[in-house]
């Protein structure tokens, strides 16, 4: 009985992520005849085309888009044996961006104790807001990011790791004036938040004005609390001495905290470090983010 070779699974699938032959070879450092090699020989081996090469059509057959589900995991399974039972030694850069309030949870734990398993691994984390590093993983400058996104947003490689609902909060001091534009406490500039409050503000003739730009968690809670103006946050965040304002403005959409990779990171390293993920991630108890 034929094997399937993995290496011509694996490029199957950085052709799916790439959207083509020629960045997948650019991806795999390797020239785009060979990539098309290995195609060719999964081809021969199962007697059909995998790739349709029609252009301006779909990048792959129906055959192709069945294999690449097998092709998916059975490289997880490849790397969850090494994983598991490899010696080998990790070593290299992994570039990580993650939310401030990520930091406390278990991503940041299991991060200690990669590092710690993996000495030689050179680990380098910046703190940002999610639309910044959805911004360097699309432009290639971070390997992994952990971050908030509308549930509405999760890509199919995304790595979910909680869903939290979005609420509408003031202080009790704070009274809310129509007649006037609404206060609004933003964790920055860009401010996905922001953004679609001022969106679904003017749908709804409510004006919404950003007097507060901190990228702290700390320092939107504490304006809140001084009544300084009102936030939109997560339910991780909510305080009893909240008023939740759920029935006065539009209802926000619900948001999720993910594990995204860049299309551009194919190292053995990350890959470890996000099966060490999924593995905790899969538990019965979800992961705390925050």
């Amino acid at each position: 009985m034929e094997r399937l070779d993995l290496d011509g699974l694996h490029a199957l699938v950085m052709i799916s992520k790439a959207g083509g032959v020629t960045r997948a070879a650019e991806m795999l450092s390797l020239s785009q005849p060979a990539v098309s090699h290995k195609i060719k020989r999964l081809e021969q081996a199962l007697g059909c085309d995998l790739l349709a090469r029609r252009p301006g059509g779909p990048l792959f057959t129906e055959a192709g888009e069945r294999l690449l589900d097998y092709a998916g995991r059975m490289l997880d399974l490849n790397d969850a044996i090494f994983a598991s039972l490899g010696r080998q030694s990790l070593s290299g850069r992994i570039r990580l961006a993650m939310t401030e309030d990520t930091t406390g949870g278990d991503v940041a734990r299991i991060l200690g104790r990669f590092s710690r398993q993996h000495p030689q691994m050179n680990v380098q984390l910046k703190i940002a807001q999610s639309l910044a590093i959805s911004d360097w993983i699309h432009n290639g400058e971070v390997d992994v990011g952990v971050m908030q996104i509308f549930e509405s947003e999760v890509q199919p490689d995304d790595m979910v790791l909680f869903t939290d609902k979005l609420h509408w909060v003031k202080s009790p001091n704070h009274v809310l004036d129509f007649t006037k534009p609404v206060p609004f406490l933003s964790f920055d500039s860009n401010c996905f938040y922001k953004h679609w409050a001022q969106r679904q503000g003017k749908q709804h003739g409510i004006e919404i004005n950003p007097v507060l730009e901190c990228p702290s968690i700390g320092g939107i809670l504490s304006a809140t609390h001084a009544g300084l103006g009102v936030a939109i946050l997560n339910g991780l965040h909510l305080t009893q001495n909240m008023d939740i304002l759920d029935d006065v403005f539009p209802v926000p959409p619900s948001i999720c905290y993910v594990v995204r990779t860049s299309k551009e990171t194919n190292s053995d390293a990350v890959k470890a470090l996000i099966n060490e993920i999924a593995t905790e991630a899969a538990s019965v108890v979800p992961l705390r983010v925050a």
